[in-house]
């Protein structure tokens, strides 16, 4: 079967239904143990204006021509795998998966250790001899993960340490948004996995949750009318069948007639058709780039408030990257996946080694609210504006470092100073987000 899938895939057709029997509507997501984690708070979440409302009349408007030029960028860097022959992944980031797992001992959520037999098979089934082998391009036709090895398999380092166990499962690279183009490199043994390169992550996604493209297809796709789904935790249905959900910051082209938008489905031979997809509700989606204005930014900051803390996009949320590179996505600015590579996206300006008060004066002087990104290393924040002379971040923030070094554990969206936790004498000072952060990213 999965030999004929493989094979069926050199068929590349042009293959379109343009039928309008999908549609958009809102919904929810499925909760799952991701949302009993302990959820502390800290007095900024009482204290402070908690809805982003409050801060979007500081903003200071793109100019048209600054933001049309940045969602070409955002375009290009969207298609690129595409437009590539061969995968394009840094040496330093290929293999650190082999890496991280033969150096160290691996374990399960529970704590047994995972053998070397058990590992040595998801690397023999990786199959990494045959990479650039295959070179098709493709779709993702649903919401999915993007694994480090081809496996459904979580692995973690000792869960009896702290910050690691559960949720922090280094096998989950990624997770990617429906209608997001691929470029396969090639197989694992048992076709079940596609080595894939999208525009912000590689690594390994399901053979089901992919549709191959032929160049008519692309053609028909590319079409530079695009909108970006504004409302977060969408359902895509056809009919009354679910096919997926729907996050905040996916693309759809906008369809020839201007009402209904375009998506990849799949066929049994694994070859993607063009679907036309109507949207219930006028408020849910929008031409990209979304003008950049208070009313916006804060409709849109405020749908991922509250959400819990995914690590690499598991169980359907997201971690502090994911978090600030769907907020920018409907205003036309691309952000990469992790936070040290988003650090390079936008024009930096250092903070690192300041004490806390010049660092709060630059950072108020010289970041840009709801365009402008905080870093330290491991983290990265939305930098809202100030309140009462503080400046004031939205970020999807595990935890803060206790003197103990245990965490205080947030596990959500939150909205804080640049101090959380800052009323207690337990949290460690030199841990401090304001202590810590290093870097002013600007957009």
């Amino acid at each position: 079967m999965y030999k004929k899938l493989t094979l069926s895939f050199l068929l590349l057709l042009n293959v379109t239904s343009l039928h309008a029997n999908y549609y958009l509507k809102e919904s929810h997501r499925v909760k799952s143990k991701i949302d009993h984690m302990p959820k502390g708070k800290v007095a900024d979440m009482r204290n402070i204006p908690q809805n982003p409302a409050y801060y979007a009349s500081q903003i200071k408007p793109f100019s048209k021509t600054k933001q049309k030029k940045l969602d070409k960028m955002f375009n290009k860097k969207y298609f690129k795998p595409w437009t590539i022959s061969t995968l394009d992944i840094p040496k330093q980031d290929f293999g650190w998966e082999i890496r991280f797992i033969t150096k160290k001992p691996i374990y399960r959520a529970k704590g047994s250790v995972i053998r070397a037999s058990t590992y040595n098979k998801w690397i023999d089934n990786a199959h990494y001899e045959a990479i650039n082998s295959k070179k098709y391009k493709a779709i993702t036709i649903r919401h999915t993960n993007v694994k480090a090895l081809p496996t459904s398999q979580a692995f973690y380092r000792d869960p009896k340490r702290t910050g690691e166990g559960f949720p922090f499962d280094y096998n989950q690279n990624s997770s990617l948004h429906i209608n997001i183009p691929l470029l396969i490199s090639h197989f694992s043994r048992d076709k079940r996995w596609a080595f894939v390169q999208a525009s912000y992550s590689f690594g390994w996604v399901k053979v089901s949750d992919l549709a191959l493209v032929s160049e008519d297809f692309i053609d028909t796709f590319m079409n530079d009318d695009y909108a970006m789904v504004i409302k977060d935790n969408l359902r895509l249905f056809n009919e009354n069948e679910d096919v997926s959900l729907v996050k905040l910051g996916a693309l759809f082209p906008i369809a020839e007639d201007g009402k209904h938008y375009l998506i990849a489905s799949r066929d049994k031979k694994g070859r993607a058709h063009l679907e036309k997809v109507t949207a219930t509700k006028v408020n849910i989606i929008a031409k990209k780039p979304l003008p950049f204005t208070p009313k916006n930014v804060a409709m849109v900051a405020k749908e991922f408030y509250g959400e819990p803390y995914g690590w690499g996009g598991s169980y359907e949320c997201r971690d502090c990257s994911a978090t600030t590179r769907d907020f920018l996505g409907p205003f036309g600015i691309f952000l990469r996946r992790n936070s040290s590579k988003q650090a390079k996206d936008g024009t930096t300006i250092s903070i690192k080694g300041l004490k806390k008060v010049q660092k709060k004066k630059k950072i108020i002087k010289y970041a840009e609210p709801f365009r402008s990104l905080l870093h330290v290393p491991g983290h990265i924040v939305l930098y809202l504006g100030q309140y009462k002379g503080e400046p004031v971040i939205m970020h999807t923030y595990w935890g803060i470092r206790k003197k103990d070094r245990t965490k205080l554990i947030t596990g959500r969206t939150i909205i804080t100073t640049t101090e959380p936790g800052k009323e207690r004498r337990d949290i460690r000072e030199g841990s401090k987000l304001i202590n810590t952060l290093q870097t002013i990213v600007k957009f």
